[in-house]
């Protein structure tokens, strides 16, 4: 098969059907790993943390790494992504999509955030890859994105009966955040901007809010919580859910096209569920149960082939 480039450059495929193996494990790999996020999120949250204390976990620690990486590379021009483009990865699939999904958790439960955020995600890049790639976007893929959002419309109804307008805001903030990372997803795609230099080029840029943070006296609030809880929240967001699942989802939408890769952040909710019941005790409603079959039939039927 022939492997990304390095930077920004052409990609080609050939008919292979190693490639699209590799790409769906890819694509798994960087959905368990979000689920992980989520549930370290809502468990920061419980504890204290604030919303930018998670977001300096989730981009100090990888943007230290990844900094000799980009130098090396070339800053001036940002790995040959260009200022601009960078930037703008950086708001869609950084530190300001971050930490409005943090905030979303404050309003409403771990089910709601899990299901919704990245239910968005799949329909806004079904949605872009047709409009802006040109990408033919099958019968099975449309109906499927018809389900994820009658399963929306269940969750959305407990948000209105059981947590009243605030369980509405965090709900919409979550569609927001779901519909930013569809068009940071569809601009890899649309400039070839390789899974790598996207992960270190948006944790290196993020380091520019560091200065803000410590001003603001975020890490004396961060060192009284404690070593073990701060340590859990550098592997879980500045490892898992940061740079390894953006480069297994960047290269999955190198091998599978935005269309297809785009359904992967739908089965989050099953997974984020499932590990938020273990570890947290927060068993899903009735609806958000409902909401959840729902919209993995929608994904189901997004990811067939025809």
């Amino acid at each position: 098969m022939n492997e990304p480039t390095g930077g920004a450059g052409t990609l080609t495929h050939k008919s292979n059907p190693k490639p699209a193996l590799l790409g769906v494990a890819c694509g798994l790999g960087a959905a368990l790993f979000w689920a992980l996020g989520f549930v370290a999120t809502r468990h920061g949250l419980r504890l204290g943390f604030t919303p930018a204390d998670l977001l300096m976990h989730r981009f100090l620690w990888s943007g230290l790494a990844f900094l000799p990486v980009v130098f090396r590379a070339g800053f001036g021009n940002l790995c040959g992504i260009g200022w601009g483009r960078g930037l703008a990865l950086m708001v869609l699939g950084g530190p300001v999509m971050s930490i409005i999904s943090y905030t979303g958790f404050l309003f409403v439960p771990l089910g709601h955030g899990s299901v919704i955020q990245p239910s968005c995600a799949t329909l806004g890049g079904l949605f872009l890859a047709a409009a802006l790639l040109r990408e033919r976007i099958s019968f099975s893929r449309l109906a499927g994105a018809i389900v994820i959002v009658g399963g929306l419309v269940v969750i959305g109804l407990e948000s209105i009966g059981h947590i009243g307008p605030s369980g509405v805001q965090g709900d919409l903030i979550f569609v927001l955040t779901g519909f930013m990372f569809a068009g940071f997803g569809t601009l890899l795609r649309y400039w070839r901007v390789s899974a790598f230099s996207a992960a270190a080029v948006i944790n290196v840029l993020s380091l520019s809010l560091l200065p803000v943070y410590a001003a603001s006296g975020g890490l004396a609030r961060v060192a009284a919580i404690g070593l073990p809880e701060n340590a859990l929240q550098a592997v879980a967001q500045g490892i898992l859910a940061g740079p390894a699942a953006m480069y297994l989802f960047a290269f999955s939408i190198q091998l599978l096209g935005v269309a297809r890769a785009a359904v992967f952040p739908a089965i989050v909710p099953a997974l984020t569920l499932l590990v938020g019941w273990l570890l947290l005790g927060e068993p899903p409603t009735a609806l958000q149960a409902a909401g959840l079959v729902t919209v993995l039939s929608g994904f189901y039927l997004a990811q067939r082939q025809r």
